[in-house]
C-alpha cells in the first residue's frame, strides 16, 4: 500500500512536472515572439489570419481565430498604430468595419517563425487517431481536475488572459 501511495506521488509530480513544462515552452515563446518582433502571440495569429483571408470584417476574423469580437477589436486598435493593418468601414454597411493587412505587415510575417499552434498541429497530425483521442481525453480530465472548464478559451498557444473579450456573466462565474 505504501508503494503503490510513493508510486502515485511519484507520477502526479511527474503530471505537474509536465504541465509546468507546456506552461513555460508557451511563455518562453511569447517572450521570443515580443523580444524579435514586438508582437504577442494572438496578434501574430490574428496577422495571419488576415494575410490569408485578404480583407475581412472584424466580426469574420474574430470567428476564424475564436475570439470575441471585443478582444479582436483591441488588438487591432494596437496593430494599427503600428501601421501593419488597415481599418476601414464598409461602402454597403457603415456599421461593419473591414481589416486589411499592410505591406509593412506582409514584411513581418516573412521573419516571422510559425506560431507554436502550427508547430503543435503539424506534429499533432501525424499522430495516430488514437493517440489524438487519448491525448484529447488526457487533457480534458485535466481541465476539469483543476476546475478550467469555465475558461472561454482559443484554439492557440499564448499566456496572460484566456479571452479578455468575455462578457461580465462570464467574469463573475470564473471570480475574475
Amino acid at each position: 500500500m505504501k508503494e503503490k501511495n510513493h508510486q502515485s506521488e511519484s507520477v502526479c509530480d511527474d503530471v505537474l512536472i509536465a504541465i509546468r513544462r507546456i506552461m513555460q515552452s508557451i511563455d518562453l515563446h511569447s517572450r521570443y515572439l515580443m523580444r524579435q518582433f514586438g508582437l504577442t502571440g494572438p496578434q501574430l495569429v490574428i496577422l495571419k489570419e488576415l494575410a490569408k483571408l485578404g480583407e475581412v470584417s472584424v466580426g469574420e476574423l474574430s470567428k476564424a481565430i475564436s475570439l470575441s469580437q471585443a478582444t479582436v477589436t483591441g488588438i487591432l486598435e494596437r496593430l494599427a498604430k503600428r501601421g501593419l493593418i488597415t481599418r476601414r468601414r464598409s461602402e454597403t454597411d457603415r456599421r461593419r468595419v473591414l481589416v486589411q493587412a499592410t505591406p509593412e505587415c506582409e514584411t513581418l510575417l516573412e521573419k516571422a517563425p510559425p506560431s507554436m499552434q502550427e508547430s503543435f498541429i503539424r506534429q499533432f497530425n501525424d499522430l495516430r487517431d488514437w493517440e489524438q483521442m487519448m491525448i484529447l481525453c488526457s487533457l480534458q480530465r485535466l481541465v476539469s481536475m483543476m476546475d478550467a472548464r469555465t475558461f472561454n478559451a482559443a484554439p492557440f498557444l499564448a499566456t496572460g488572459p484566456i479571452d479578455a473579450g468575455t462578457d461580465k456573466e462570464e467574469k463573475a462565474k470564473v471570480g475574475r
